[in-house]
């Protein structure tokens, strides 16, 4: 009887094992999200300062001015894009499938968000690519002629820039907004955090009209807030919690 009743149990573990290892599975993700978040968060609280006052190049209007900046910060910039595009790019992409992943109750407006998010990760690492290239080669050029130097820089930042959506936020905008519409709908996420979301969603997609350019500023500040409790949040995730986030109808 006593072989039995452990025979049973065995069976019993082995059923549930699958499940476990789901379980467990989703809460690594659910934390590894957690951590880009607060990589990105990071990456923005150190790029801002960087590019406003140190190395002022944001400030720069002048294609003159702003090759020489180049050449004056040219590790130093080489470094910080690689951080603030390349790298923050690929977390990024790791984050929306996180949360792409923790949204599954409303499986449409997450998937258009998913998508949205990878779309935009893929754009930013396009873009630090394009300005770390396009930059070696202008500040090697600038070294035989400083004309060429400028003229070669007046066509390649403007690839750079829109590329990382330089005229405005519309796919980070829209992909916050996608991601705290689909929280709300499945309480994935804290209410208060999701209504803060939607607010980033509409700053940053307001963005893109020109007389409205300024609210990228909004958009970027607030964001870091969001994106450091979306991070807290995730890091927090048990792996009892991957039941209920299953989908539930089509939304």
């Amino acid at each position: 009887m006593h072989v039995h009743i452990s025979n049973r149990s065995k069976v019993s573990t082995s059923a549930t094992d699958p499940q476990d290892r789901e379980a467990l599975a989703y809460a690594r993700q659910q934390r590894a999200g957690g951590v880009a978040a607060l990589y990105i968060a990071a990456a923005y609280l150190v790029a801002m300062p960087y590019f406003l006052i140190v190395s002022d190049y944001k400030n720069l209007v002048d294609p003159a001015q702003k090759v020489t900046s180049l050449v004056a910060n040219q590790n130093s910039m080489y470094v910080m894009y690689l951080a603030s595009y390349v790298v923050l790019g690929v977390v990024l992409a790791a984050l929306a499938l996180a949360l792409w992943k923790r949204l599954a109750g409303s499986p449409s407006i997450a998937a258009v968000g998913g998508a949205v998010g990878l779309i935009w990760a893929c754009m930013l690492v396009a873009s630090g690519l394009v300005f770390n290239y396009g930059a070696a080669a202008v500040i090697e050029l600038h070294a035989t002629s400083p004309a060429q130097a400028v003229s070669a820089w007046q066509a390649i930042e403007p690839v750079a820039d829109a590329l990382s959506s330089g005229q405005g936020e519309l796919l980070g905008g829209l992909w916050v907004m996608l991601v705290s519409v689909a929280a709300l709908r499945t309480a994935a996420l804290p209410k208060a955090l999701n209504w803060l979301g939607i607010l980033i969603g509409v700053a940053g997609i307001a963005s893109v009209v020109p007389p409205l350019l300024d609210a990228v500023y909004v958009f970027g500040l607030l964001e870091i807030v969001w994106l450091i409790w979306v991070g807290i949040v995730m890091l927090r995730t048990r792996a009892s919690e991957q039941t209920q986030r299953q989908p539930v109808s089509p939304q």
